[in-house]
């Protein structure tokens, strides 16, 4: 969208962006740009919370009266949990993150995924679709893809039709999309800072999604750079990458 926004403009079309990735919008440089801390896949924060939502869109359309641009400009507030949230009141009880015994994450993350696989299955059956399946892998192979570049391996070659990165970025939303689906179908309910803090720092597929990062950053290829650097570790979990 930063990048579309550059061409509506030369036909005389003024346009504001909303932006979740914040050095994606600094580095194309959209006219008017309103960066925001939420998740991906919620550009105006919280569902449900239509005043909220609201405040995002004004301070969006506020960008119109810059005289010049490019303007870009950081939404101050996180978004709200929802009002009658109490907490995550049933977490899934996982082994201790790690890597296993010959310092790998496969087989932790396998045993993960075997744990949540009736929980996952139950959101399915709930929601009646799931959002699991972009990378074209059934779960399980994802994870053997994401853990085998994680360990510092090879992955299977995609195919000439996809680039590694492209696999590997793929892979990556369809397990934090399990792992989404199968911890919201918990009793209780789940806030969405409760549930990326979990993640990131209580499974062993979010310390392989760290070491995918770290590898990825430090390669030559250029979407694999982009992988390791901007499309992995959201920004409200920057601070895993220093640990």
């Amino acid at each position: 969208m930063c990048a579309l926004a550059h061409y509506l403009e030369r036909k005389g079309i003024a346009t504001v962006v909303i932006a979740l990735v914040h050095e994606h919008a600094e580095a194309i440089a959209s006219p008017r740009t309103l960066s925001v801390p939420f998740e991906l896949g919620r550009p105006l924060g919280a569902p449900d919370n239509p005043e909220f939502q609201l405040r995002v869109l004004r301070a969006a359309l506020a960008l119109l009266d810059r005289p010049a641009g490019p303007v870009l400009e950081e939404f101050p507030d996180p978004a709200p949990e929802p009002a009658d949230y109490d907490g995550w009141a049933c977490p899934i009880s996982l082994p201790q993150p790690g890597t296993g015994a010959d310092g790998s994450h496969e087989r932790l993350v396998a045993d993960e995924i075997a744990r949540l696989r009736p929980w996952w299955d139950l959101a399915k059956e709930r929601r009646g679709r799931t959002t699991v399946g972009a990378s074209g892998y059934d779960i399980e192979e994802a994870a053997r893809i994401v853990c085998r570049y994680a360990d510092g391996g090879k992955p299977d070659a995609p195919g000439p039709e996809r680039k590694l990165s492209r696999s590997l970025k793929l892979a990556c939303d369809d397990l934090m999309a399990f792992y989404t689906e199968a911890a919201t179908a918990q009793p209780g309910g789940v806030g969405s800072q409760d549930l990326s803090d979990w993640f990131w720092g209580e499974t062993a597929a979010g310390r392989a999604f760290l070491a995918l990062r770290e590898r990825a950053a430090g390669e030559q290829d250029k979407g694999m750079q982009l992988v390791g650097n901007l499309l992995v570790l959201p920004r409200s979990q920057a601070h895993r990458a220093m640990a």
